[in-house]
């Protein structure tokens, strides 16, 4: 069994997947394959990836399904959940230019603590700042409020406000999470044997939120439940939005994120008044569209 599955899902990012798929070559101290998983795109991705990068697994989607369906197809060409080929997954963005030695330090990382389901690193935008969505708290509607409504902004230090992207603490701090980000996600093998693969529901957005609540939600062999952490001790570089930012899609799709994750995870629980106003809400945001799905 190898130390490593890296699934890269990519849309349209051929010259970025490049670089990726680069960086990835000849990394050290562990052993790792590499499966890309193209989404039907129309910019010579699938074929660059079979002339220049051999060695790598290279599945042809006939469709875009979307991130999650993608991913699953790379998981499960790699034996995942159930005959893993793998000790660990790692879902990885085209747009991601990973440092030599990052891998075996996360993996590394992930051995020391066997209770830690899912890690995810620091990942630094191009213009040096921190992606904020690589430690989150679930989108509760406490936390969802607060955010909608500007508070998160205006109050990035507040433990109260600042919830939701964790703002308050310094970005070099190592700390327990609800949620990293499925742009670059450790994933141990044991604990998704338990979860299963992607929800599939969730096109783009909101599919690495729904994963991590779920291990948190299941124990590791002694009984301790899983951990995500937030790893700052490994760094990877993300341009970000690469590939979604040219789609019309994603934005109305990032609305219909929030609204499935609330559905599946909260609805049953809130109070009839908050239910009406979180849909209404999300109704306003979405535009018709989802206003038909979420009514």
């Amino acid at each position: 069994m190898r130390d490593l599955a890296i699934i890269i899902l990519n849309y349209n990012t051929r010259d970025l997947l490049a670089d990726c798929l680069s960086s990835l070559r000849g990394q050290q101290g562990l052993d790792y394959s590499v499966c890309v998983v193209d989404n039907c795109s129309p910019d010579d991705s699938a074929d660059m990836v079979a002339r220049q990068f051999p060695e790598v697994t290279l599945i042809r989607s006939p469709n875009n399904n979307g991130f999650a369906a993608g991913n699953n197809l790379g998981l499960s060409a790699c034996g995942f959940p159930t005959q893993p080929q793998a000790r660990y997954a790692l879902l990885l963005n085209p747009d991601t230019f990973t440092p030599q030695g990052t891998l075996a330090c996360m993996v590394s990382f992930a051995d020391a603590h066997t209770d830690v389901g899912v890690v995810g690193p620091k990942l630094m935008l191009m213009d040096g700042t921190l992606d904020a969505a690589c430690r989150r708290s679930f989108p509760t509607p406490t936390v969802s409020f607060y955010r909608l409504t500007g508070l998160s902004h205006l109050f990035p230090h507040s433990r109260r406000f600042g919830q939701y992207n964790m703002t308050y603490l310094d970005i070099d701090t190592q700390t327990d999470v609800d949620s990293v980000v499925g742009a670059c996600m450790l994933m141990r093998a044991d604990a998704m044997r338990k979860v299963g693969l992607l929800d599939e529901q969730f096109f783009m957005y909101g599919e690495d939120l729904d994963w991590c609540l779920r291990i948190k939600q299941e124990h590791d062999g002694q009984g301790r439940p899983y951990r995500v952490v937030y790893y700052p001790g490994a760094v990877v570089q993300h341009v970000k939005r690469a590939s979604s930012r040219r789609s019309a899609r994603a934005q109305f799709e990032f609305d219909r994120a929030m609204w499935l994750f609330y559905r599946k995870h909260y609805q049953a629980n809130t109070f009839f008044a908050l239910d009406w106003l979180i849909r209404i809400g999300l109704a306003l945001r979405g535009g018709p569209r989802l206003a038909r799905e979420i009514f």
